[in-house]
């Protein structure tokens, strides 16, 4: 079996804009994004680009026996990977058809978002179209944690929710920003 890093980077040397890094998120980094998370009021969490899941890791350790998760990653080797490692977890592709894939579950708002989508290298349309996803499905006051390796991102965010947290994580490869939103 392929170690998660050597599978990872593979990855990223095919397809740099949609891995986004050259090796998986840390430890540290999962915890930082996770922190805003009030786990027993959360029943419904989604994370997105999930990789080879670092952070589905810590969702699986931390969710309540009834917090349903849904993990999207759009990689078919890297997702059913994951299908096999979490198979109690709902698995989609795509985040830019977030809503549509919640409501064929039944769902029509989350608790929370966890992405380590690289927002930075998708397309301005693609970015927009996911965001406004996500949007529309969070329940108010409901957490958008997203990662990032610059500030690239905080002023769209800030036009879009009333209050955006930043945190440095300094150990990670490379270091990284957390976005904390409400």
């Amino acid at each position: 079996m392929i170690s998660s890093r050597i599978l990872f980077l593979l990855k990223f040397a095919r397809s740099p804009r949609t891995i986004g890094s050259i090796t998986p998120s840390s430890s540290f980094l999962a915890s930082k994004m996770l922190q805003p998370i009030h786990w027993p009021s959360t029943r419904t969490i989604v994370e997105l680009g999930a990789g080879t899941g670092p952070v589905t890791a810590l969702i699986h350790r931390n969710k309540t026996k009834d917090c349903r998760a849904f993990i999207f990653e759009k990689d078919p080797e890297l997702r059913r990977q994951l299908m096999i490692d979490y198979p109690h977890m709902v698995h989609a592709s795509d985040a830019e058809h977030l809503s549509s894939e919640l409501k064929s579950h039944g769902v029509n708002q989350v608790d929370g978002v966890i992405s380590s989508l690289p927002f930075a290298s998708l397309p301005k349309p693609v970015r927009k179209r996911i965001l406004d996803e996500v949007q529309s499905i969070l329940k108010p006051g409901g957490p958008f944690i997203a990662f990032q390796y610059s500030l690239q991102l905080k002023r769209q965010l800030a036009q879009r929710f009333p209050q955006v947290d930043l945190h440095f994580v300094p150990l990670n490869l490379p270091p990284a920003f957390v976005y904390s939103c409400r």
